[in-house]
């Protein structure tokens, strides 16, 4: 299982405690996903991000709702390899 979270360079020179918000989910649970494809958008400090799949598999758990907001780090979703 690969966690999916936003890419570490989106948070750098960001305030330690600062959370960024989940702006909205392209994909939902059981969706099968490629490489590369964008599986939701977030917003830190003014400014859009898109997250993408590491790799081809399927969204196994949504862990963080869209609006809500998270930590650098944190689980956004659960991704379930192929092959």
């Amino acid at each position: 299982m690969t966690d999916i979270v936003l890419m570490d360079e989106a948070w750098k020179d960001v305030e330690p405690g600062t959370e960024a918000l989940l702006d909205a989910w392209q994909v939902g649970a059981g969706d099968a996903v490629k490489q590369g494809q964008t599986l939701a958008v977030a917003v830190l400090i003014k400014t859009s991000f898109d997250i993408v799949a590491p790799v081809d598999g399927v969204i196994d758990q949504i862990l963080v709702a869209k609006e809500d907001t998270f930590k650098r780090g944190q689980a956004l979703a659960r991704l379930k390899a192929s092959g």
